[in-house]
């Protein structure tokens, strides 16, 4: 799909023109099938287990198809919300696009949650429907027990139900077996482009994640990245290191590329720098994506070059900065660009750099046409260039979120003088390249994932060993941080930072779970009592020195 088709120039830039109806689902599978791309493979699959796998646009259709039909057999309702808990598989475009065409609300949630966040989730959403793999129940059922508005799961894999622990209302349904018994045609919902479509989770600021809901015009939204980012062209195969749960590769490694037509290659298991390079080169990809230390692992651990993949024409990171030094490296060795791109779960990628501009290292690049960025001062006025701005966005650009979900006060906040306040700050450079500051607050990136302190801290603080604890991002090399917990014990009370460690890891997801403890007597804190997190890293940095 050409963005011409949606966003024209003006005088003053651009102007969206979002037609009425829209459904994502529809754009993504069955206008390909229509635009005669039923037999091109939509979708590979490399399973470290199970091998090679596959699904053309044709099959695609099909399968999201049954799934709908599913749905309306089990008569869903229009916008109710379906969890999807899966692996990078073939049912996960089977379970999002179907629920999309059908009009339900896909929930994408990762597979490194525990059960009691995927408990807390699916309460939190109202979820109707679970989709999982068989493996993944024994673990979640317990949990699920505890969600009212559970009705179906939908489970996935080898092994038969009746092995299974069951949970009294909830129904059981082995998802390969239906699939086969419905009809693979199906009349998608005419949507409206502001439809609710998908809820993707973020961190909040409350110690619980906090819902992003999406309308079907986000992926006209998403379109400028498409063109100033990706740069597509004829048949580009794209091999993305990603998990489908995370809203960047949600995007650019499902709607993205089949909305435009294109094949995605993605893998599932043991993680090894080697396994990019090969399946580049395996599946001759034009175009690789992935997070900075996916590339510092393949520079770091391995010595290929860009004889080893020599389709490879255009390379994309995002999650967090890709250094200069690796930047160089790569450029060195693999005789490519990596071209980065800023965006969060509200808007997805709105500022990048691309190729039409030569990379400024240390520079975010430039806003997308289309998304009509303004840095603003604390009186909503734009900043002069090189002044520091917080990045607001016009409440009218398409691929902004539709609502924090069941929080009217949080979206209000977010959104004022017709602007969405990012709260993430940057500043503008007279050639007009964005210098990406971050947040104001005490968000945690690692490796990729933004992480909520608050978050980390709730589940911490129910250790009986706990009296007090603040979670922090603990950078112990260049561009590697990790999460870090301080302890207060509660007097008379005794626990090891290995016993901590397993804890995190038993109540959170991995990526969340603290890596390094540090045990205190007290944290540096304000009059009121509220710790000076900033003080604390200088104070543990200095004890490290010492």
């Amino acid at each position: 799909m050409s963005l011409k088709q949606y966003l024209h120039p003006t005088d003053g830039g651009f102007e969206w023109q979002v037609p009425e109806r829209f459904n994502i689902g529809t754009a993504c599978i069955d206008q390909q099938v229509k635009a005669g791309l039923g037999d091109k493979v939509a979708f590979i699959l490399e399973d470290a287990e199970r091998g090679t796998h596959s699904l053309t646009y044709q099959g695609l259709y099909e399968q999201t198809s049954a799934f709908a039909n599913l749905l309306a057999n089990l008569k869903f309702s229009i916008g109710e919300r379906v969890l999807i808990r899966l692996p990078n598989s073939l049912e996960y475009p089977t379970a999002f696009f179907g629920a999309l065409k059908y009009g339900a609300v896909a929930v994408p949630t990762s597979t490194l949650l525990a059960a009691d966040e995927v408990a807390y989730l699916a309460n939190d959403s109202g979820a109707r429907a679970l989709v999982t793999h068989k493996s993944m129940w024994p673990e979640l059922s317990a949990a699920l027990a505890e969600c009212p508005a559970l009705k179906q799961v939908f489970l996935t894999g080898e092994g038969a139900l009746h092995e299974l622990p069951t949970v009294p209302g909830l129904q059981l349904i082995d998802l390969d077996l239906e699939l086969k018994c419905q009809r693979t045609e199906f009349v998608p919902r005419d949507t409206q482009a502001e439809d609710p479509a998908y809820l993707v989770y973020t961190s909040g600021t409350t110690g619980f994640p906090k819902g992003v809901l999406h309308a079907h015009r986000a992926l006209i939204g998403r379109l400028p990245a498409s063109e100033h980012w990706f740069d597509f062209a004829g048949d580009d195969r794209i091999c993305h290191s990603g998990k489908f749960n995370w809203t960047y590769v949600l995007g650019s490694a499902l709607m993205d590329p089949l909305f435009n037509g294109k094949t995605v290659v993605v893998y599932e298991g043991p993680n090894n720098p080697q396994t990019w390079p090969d399946l580049i080169k395996k599946h001759d990809c034009t175009i690789f994506i992935g997070v900075p230390t996916i590339f510092r692992q393949i520079i770091q651990k391995t010595q290929l070059t860009h004889r080893d993949v020599p389709s490879l024409r255009h390379c994309m990171s995002a999650g967090e900065h890709l250094s200069d030094e690796m930047l160089l490296a790569w450029r060195e060795r693999f005789d490519q660009e990596v071209y980065e791109a800023i965006g969060m779960s509200e808007l997805s990628y709105y500022i990048s750099q691309n190729k039409d501009n030569p990379i400024k290292p240390g520079a975010a690049g430039f806003p997308q046409p289309g998304h009509n960025v303004q840095l603003l001062n604390e009186e909503f006025e734009p900043v002069a260039p090189g002044e520091e701005g917080m990045i607001c966005i016009p409440l009218d650009d398409p691929g902004l979120f539709l609502q924090y979900w069941r929080l009217p006060e949080e979206t209000a906040k977010a959104r004022q003088h017709g602007y969405f306040l990012t709260g993430d700050y940057a500043r503008q450079d007279e050639q007009g390249y964005i210098w990406f500051i971050g947040r104001k607050d005490d968000i945690i990136n690692t490796f990729g994932y933004r992480v909520s302190p608050h978050e980390i801290e709730r589940v911490m603080k129910t250790h009986p060993a706990i009296a007090d604890c603040v979670a922090l991002g603990e950078t112990i090399a260049k561009d590697k941080t990790l999460v870090s917990i301080c302890v207060i014990l509660h007097p008379g009370s005794e626990a090891s930072e290995e016993e901590l460690l397993a804890f995190g890891a038993e109540h959170l997801a991995k990526y969340k779970a603290p890596k390094i403890v540090h045990f205190l007597p007290d944290f540096p804190r304000t009059k009121n009592g509220k710790v000076l997190r900033k003080q604390l890293i200088k104070q543990i940095q200095m004890e490290q020195a010492s």
